[in-house]
């Protein structure tokens, strides 16, 4: 097994007063040539946006974007017909594709929302832009990681053009939980949303992440109650 350590506090930060974001990979104004990403994975953008504020209409094309709420709620509308609100415990996937143009804006006018977007590299361009949006309540268990998008549409979860695979787990202090790899030729990046988990002899707290790759699965001991992102994705994007 190899791995990568990425602390919270080595994240790029972003304040313009509306929106607070932190950076784990290079993005906007933030560079960090060590830090372009994680194999397929290109973008994990930790947003903090304030009562009635947001994203305008914009663009993108051939990039798989998902976006997970952690409090509050987001209103989306886009180009190609879909509008609505994207609220905590929902995961939201756009496949850019030819291009889309969307917003995204806070849902509420007086609270703050916070969500995590990601971007990955998908293995088809110029394909047909869609969306998918759905609630993880369904398909959630307690103490085991649950599958919450795939490249496959029958799957659980969303699915996006690319090998990859998202899963989420609620832990309670004191379980071991393992993750069996999808693919072996992939990687996995693990976020800690939440709480304190130990991966290989490795504590993350809150917002730390740990890229895993050469190996075919792994355990986590969750030190106190925690919320963990596993992100696996090809290793060469």
């Amino acid at each position: 097994m190899q791995t990568i350590y990425h602390a919270a506090d080595s994240r790029g930060r972003a304040n313009h007063g509306w929106l607070k974001s932190n950076h784990t990979f290079s993005f906007a104004n933030y560079y960090n040539p060590e830090r372009m990403g994680f194999g397929a994975l290109r973008v994990i953008n930790d947003d903090f946006v304030t009562g009635g504020q947001g994203f305008g209409k914009h663009s993108h094309r051939d990039m798989e974007i998902i976006t997970i709420p952690l409090s509050g709620k987001l209103s989306h509308g886009d180009n190609i017909g879909n509008e609505g609100i994207i609220a905590t415990g929902e995961i939201q996937v756009m496949s850019a594709g030819t291009g889309i143009t969307h917003s995204e804006m806070n849902g509420n006018a007086y609270e703050a929302v916070q969500f995590l977007q990601i971007w990955v590299l998908p293995n088809k361009i110029n394909v047909t832009p869609r969306y998918q949006q759905m609630r993880m309540g369904d398909i959630m268990q307690p103490n085991m990681f649950n599958q919450v998008l795939s490249p496959n549409a029958d799957d659980a979860g969303v699915w996006i053009h690319q090998n990859a695979w998202f899963s989420m787990g609620d832990f309670d202090k004191g379980v071991t939980a393992s993750y069996q790899l999808k693919d072996a030729n992939n990687g996995v990046y693990l976020f800690v949303i939440s709480g304190k988990a130990t991966v290989n002899g490795k504590t993350l707290d809150t917002r730390d992440a740990l890229g895993i790759w050469d190996a075919q699965q792994f355990t986590v001991d969750i030190e106190e109650d925690t919320k963990v992102l596993l992100m696996e994705v090809p290793i060469t994007a």
